[in-house]
């Protein structure tokens, strides 16, 4: 099986899912774009189909998709879509890095460049939970080339002692992920998300209140089976017995990094709200499918999950089942 990720760059510190090359400081957009293995374009290519031998008819309603450096095809699209090239996302934060609010931390490509993304670090005063537990704050922007996801860039929150990527506290309304979809505005959509990401910064202030709120917020053993059953419910496993062993399983792992994970003596975290969910943070940034042989490959596909997929539903379900928790 082909590895998920394919190249990218992080600035200091090996990221959580010991990929990617490391430097030593925080690139511009130019070299950024290099260091990610992102300096190709998205080509656009006329599809043609043979309904018979020696014929071929160009279709009319769809499009290939191919990279000008290997020539893979990324996707299939209708001839509405139009490419947001990887350099003309790096331009994104342009604005930011050029006024020091921010600074490139971390790009690169999975799926053979299918899906890109770029991390950025906003140079903003970190949220303190509690004492020596902070949570910086990223800008995350990624982009399909296949036809299938849509330009997405939002606020995402990092917590320092472990690296997790967390959820934010309002994801149902006002702080999702700004999501367009590929049309010829597209460009023009990046400059007004500019304004609007610059004056979303309240967001994560709202959300610091949540964090500090499950940090005083005790939890019992009970607590902690509750909450594990919520997060990971276990209907599809039909059999009683084995359902039973799966759960004592879960409790045992989630209660193991509850006690001992990253950050587990530090006051905010123990026997709280806030530690409970930084147990369930740690296992998807940690430990989820480590069932792969290749560690490549699982890395890579958690990497995936968390930020693209089922594991990022899981993170948000989880801060949101804790401030449920918090409040009961």
């Amino acid at each position: 099986m082909a590895h998920l990720l394919e190249q990218m760059f992080s600035v200091k510190e090996t990221p959580w899912h010991g990929l990617g090359r490391i430097v030593q400081e925080a690139p511009n957009a130019e070299e950024a774009i290099k260091l990610a293995g992102l300096d190709w374009k998205v080509e656009e290519h006329a599809l043609f189909r043979q309904p018979q031998p020696g014929q071929l008819t160009q279709v009319s309603s769809h499009k290939a998709l191919l990279r000008s450096d290997t020539g893979n095809q990324l996707g299939i699209v209708g001839t509405g879509y139009h490419p947001l090239q990887n350099d003309k996302a790096f331009s994104f934060f342009d604005p930011f890095v050029a006024a020091g609010e921010a600074s490139f931390e971390t790009a690169g490509s999975l799926r053979d460049g299918k899906t890109v993304w770029i991390l950025a670090k906003l140079n903003r005063a970190p949220i303190e939970v509690g004492k020596g537990d902070e949570v910086m704050k990223y800008l995350l922007l990624s982009n399909g080339h296949d036809g299938m996801m849509a330009v997405r860039t939002g606020f995402t929150p990092i917590r320092v002692v472990c690296a997790n990527t967390l959820a934010m506290s309002h994801a149902k309304g006002q702080s999702k992920l700004i999501r367009f979809t590929h049309s010829s505005q597209v460009n023009k959509r990046l400059d007004q998300i500019r304004e609007i990401v610059t004056a979303a910064d309240a967001k994560f202030e709202a959300t610091a209140e949540q964090y500090r709120a499950l940090a005083k917020s005790d939890v019992k053993m009970k607590d902690l089976e509750a909450y594990v059953s919520i997060i990971f419910p276990l209907h599809h496993i039909e059999d009683a017995d084995r359902r039973e062993f799966a759960r004592q399983k879960a409790v045992q792992n989630i209660q193991r990094l509850f006690e001992t994970g990253f950050g587990a003596d530090l006051k905010s975290h123990k026997g709280t709200a806030w530690g409970l969910y930084n147990a369930v943070t740690q296992h998807l940034s940690y430990e989820r499918g480590r069932a792969l042989e290749d560690k490549t490959q699982e890395r890579s596909a958690r990497l995936n999950s968390l930020w693209f997929g089922d594991a990022a539903t899981m993170n948000q379900k989880a801060l949101d089942a804790a401030l449920e928790l918090a409040v009961a």
